[in-house]
């Protein structure tokens, strides 16, 4: 019988990777026993899991996958020479470009021992850290302990034990770089043991999503502790933590972005919840003096549902490594689904539901601040000083002067502005901007409705395209709140948010208030125009499109995203991130880290209220909090 191979890494791979790294270039090798090399740019880093033999362990080698620097192998013994000589040769190669290098080896532990397999204590994240022993380490170690204990699953802060030990590896095993090497190459050695409460306790597999949120929350106390040490140890000194992480990103990932991309962009799906007969439903329901509620028709769906279903979840989400990136698509394929669930329910009972699912429903402090700014604005207020309208075709030629300011910054944007009959009022598809032909704007808000439009939806739009990340462009899940909110924001800043206005956006919410408690079309209707006094017409569009398709609750997401902007704003957020794409609220420390990353780029597009003197002082106004009633009163400041 042959001898068994001990050389599993072939000293021909360990002078590429030396060279590759010494040349500051990326390094990505698979192993030929099993495991991964894994360097994204020169780090004084590396995080090492070894797999049992014995024990499979599963899913516990991703809690290093999602770092910039690592390696994955066996822990055999027959494999320990092979990576033993790979792991000292990036820890020489990395120590002689910073002056240190840090090995941290991530493993598992013994499952939690708790009374009642059903408690919440099953879930409580745990740790243990092993640090060197002597004197020198306590702060780099009490910076490792802080990071862990930031980290909650859940409602679940995590426990962390410190152990100052020589053995910082998995007990039975010997180091990965032996000891002597280690300290020649003057390198730092940690251990960390990890609960694996990701991982059913009987049977022995994983839990993805509790794999995939501990991962996720791992990675960010790994890469603060990986800072520290950078900072302190070494002659690197990055500016933020998140610069620590990764930048390359796999290929699956782009594929399952554009595969949902394409999934988004295959159907317009307000363009298809929108009735085609708005004008004729207006005329119909005021010859029935308003007690009968009028038929409104749709468009042809441009893809069959199951299709298209089949097709999103076609995309390999599983295999994005990037823990931070894979929450942000998982959201946007559920997205995705309820979007095509609803397109197939248009006009039935299921559809308010799944809109509720989708949108939410309206909060009683939302619905206050609805009412209250009705009762405080006179029914009769006016838009302002400016008097008359312009037509779709004036307005139409204002928005493609705007098209072309952006087109000025950057060539690349490429959209127009279509002039529509089966559209009512103003609507952004797929970065164009399409204006009802029965459009009376008037002169007062056509700058306030260009900046809306054009100035957020288009701009944001065309951000998105100049990432390489599709779905910026597209939207991620849940956008629609904060960049309503952003919209309706820059009204205000070109001092055109009108009295009407607000008016208009505190009546969709009681409109939507009004179909989650069951009223009808014509209770709405009645509710608007004699109880709040709206005009017939206002009444009337508000109320078609709360009950367009079967109930949509979408238009109370502006009233709720221009207070949400307005926190945001008082508590010191910057506005410069959220022209990045269409993102929602909680995506902003991901677009934050991604772009110390270098995964995203600096948007090339920037609004013209950023330019204006007036736009900025209203901007240093909202800063200073204020709340949404206070924006009646320094509309003009």
């Amino acid at each position: 019988m042959s001898q068994p191979k001990t050389d599993t890494v072939p000293n021909r791979l360990i002078r590429q990777v030396r060279t590759r790294l010494a040349e500051g270039k990326r390094v990505r090798r698979t192993l030929p026993e099993w495991g991964r090399l894994a360097v994204d740019r020169p780090l004084p880093f590396l995080c090492v899991y070894r797999r049992p033999t014995r024990n499979p362990d599963n899913g516990a080698f991703r809690l290093v996958t999602s770092e910039a620097s690592y390696l994955t192998c066996s822990a055999s013994r027959l494999q320990l020479d092979g990576v033993g000589r790979l792991a000292a040769a990036v820890a020489e190669t990395q120590a002689e470009t910073f002056g240190g290098f840090l090995i941290v080896e991530v493993w598992t532990g013994k499952a939690p021992v708790v009374p009642d397999e059903a408690s919440v204590d099953m879930l409580r994240p745990s740790f243990r850290v092993f640090e060197p022993r002597g004197n020198g380490h306590e702060s780099l170690t009490d910076s490792f302990e802080q990071a862990l204990r930031r980290l909650k699953l859940g409602r679940q802060r995590a426990t962390v034990a410190t152990v100052e030990s020589a053995r910082r590896w998995p007990r039975g095993l010997q180091p990965i770089v032996p000891v002597a090497e280690i300290e020649r190459i003057g390198c730092l050695y940690y251990g960390l043991e990890v609960a694996p409460i990701f991982r059913d306790p009987a049977s022995g597999e994983a839990y993805p999503r509790v794999l995939n949120e501990l991962r996720r929350r791992l990675s960010v106390a790994l890469r603060r502790f990986f800072y520290d040490f950078t900072r302190s140890r070494t002659t690197a000194a990055p500016a933020h933590f998140h610069v620590l992480g990764r930048r390359a990103v796999v290929k699956a990932l782009w594929e399952v972005d554009a595969m949902l991309a394409e999934a988004s962009e295959s159907y317009e799906f307000l363009l298809s919840l929108t009735p085609v007969n708005g004008e004729q439903a207006w005329h119909e329901f005021e010859r029935k003096r308003f007690e009968r509620t009028p038929a409104f028709h749709y468009r042809p769906l441009p893809v069959e549902p199951v299709v298209l279903k089949r097709s999103l979840y076609q995309a390999p989400v599983e295999r994005i490594e990037d823990p931070a990136l894979a929450l942000v698509f998982r959201e946007k394929l559920d997205e995705l689904d309820r979007q095509i669930t609803m397109l197939q329910d248009r006009n039935t009972t299921r559809f308010l539901h799944e809109s509720i699912q989708l949108y939410g429903g309206v909060e009683d402090s939302l619905h206050e601040l609805a009412v209250g700014l009705l009762e405080r604005i006179p029914p009769r207020s006016r838009e302002g000083p400016s008097v008359g309208t312009v037509d779709s075709e004036a307005f139409a030629a204002r928005a493609r002067e705007e098209i072309e300011f952006l087109r000025a910054q950057w060539a690349a944007v490429k959209t127009g502005v279509e002039i529509r009959s089966d559209v009512t009022g103003l609507l952004v598809s797929k970065g164009r901007l399409l204006v009802s032909a029965h459009s009376r704007i008037p002169v007062s808000r056509v700058e306030a409705l260009v900046q809306h439009e054009v100035g957020t939806h288009v701009l944001t739009y065309h951000n998105g395209k100049a990432q390489k990340l599709r779905l910026l462009s597209t939207g991620l899940a849940g956008y629609d709140s904060l960049q309503e909110g952003l919209a309706v924001l820059s009204e205000y800043l070109v001092g055109g948010l009108s009295r009407p206005r607000l008016r208009l956006l505190a009546g969709r919410v009681v409109a939507a208030k009004c179909l989650l408690g069951g009223a009808t079309f014509v209770d709405t209707f009645q509710v608007l125009r004699n109880t709040f006094g709206f005009a017939n017409r206002v009444a009337f569009t508000v109320t078609a499109r709360t009950f367009r398709s079967g109930g949509l609750t979408k238009d109370a997401v502006y009233l709720r995203g221009l207070q949400q902007i307005l926190d945001y704003l008082a508590g010191g957020g910057a506005l410069e991130p959220l022209f990045v794409g269409k993102i929602a609220a909680e995506h902003i420390p991901i677009i934050r880290e991604l772009t110390w990353r270098g995964v995203l780029v600096t948007p090339p597009l920037r609004p013209r209220y950023m330019q204006l003197p007036q736009s900025l002082a209203r901007l240093e106004r909202v800063r200073r909090g204020i709340s949404v009633a206070d924006l009646l009163d320094g509309r003009q400041r």
